[in-house]
């Protein structure tokens, strides 16, 4: 089996321009050999700001959309602990449900983007009409709370987005049963 992997030592296991390359290049070498792909996925996605954007970001992260597209081997994910937005999706060979199967550990969760700033985006009226302090305070903390509530792997699972969560211990053998 081939193995990727995020590193959360690394960028917080964001995928830069270098390791969206990488994943692609080694994708196609496990197809031309025939070797399925174990996906071990914790990322809070693609890095992002000017410098990363200098460097034609969407160009090469795109490049791991479509390599997991051609590929003829089985693919399997497994989401350790952050499965955000687009990074996620790419180290799930273009989705949740394109892989073989897509688990995830009990410390899995799930989001469109990193929760805090989603919550910043997707309620800022809320926010705004919130008084300044204590009251603002306390609501966006409740949101927050809210969306990791929302993400957790056991509503992912319950909602049919991902497979099933798994035992960390049980993963071996998932593989076993399944290939």
């Amino acid at each position: 089996m081939g193995l990727i992997a995020n590193n959360p030592k690394h960028l917080g296991g964001a995928i830069d321009v270098e390791a969206a390359d990488k994943a692609a290049r080694f994708m196609q070498l496990c197809n031309a050999h025939g070797l399925p792909i174990v996906s071990l996925t914790d990322t809070p996605g693609f890095m992002v700001g000017p410098d990363i954007e200098a460097q034609a970001r969407v160009r090469h992260v795109c490049r791991m959309f479509v390599v997991a597209a051609h590929l003829s081997v089985p693919y399997f994910t497994v989401v350790l602990r952050k499965g955000y937005g687009l990074g996620a999706q790419a180290m799930a060979a273009g989705g949740f449900d394109a892989p073989v199967f897509t688990v995830a550990w009990p410390t899995g969760e799930f989001g469109a983007m990193g929760l805090e700033g989603a919550v910043k985006l997707d309620y800022r009226k809320e926010l705004d009409a919130a008084a300044l302090g204590a009251e603002r305070e306390a609501l966006y903390k409740r949101l927050v709370d809210q969306q990791y509530e929302n993400g957790q792997a056991m509503n992912m699972a319950a909602t049919l987005e991902i497979d099933a969560v798994i035992d960390p211990a049980q993963a071996q053998a998932r593989f076993v049963d399944t290939w």
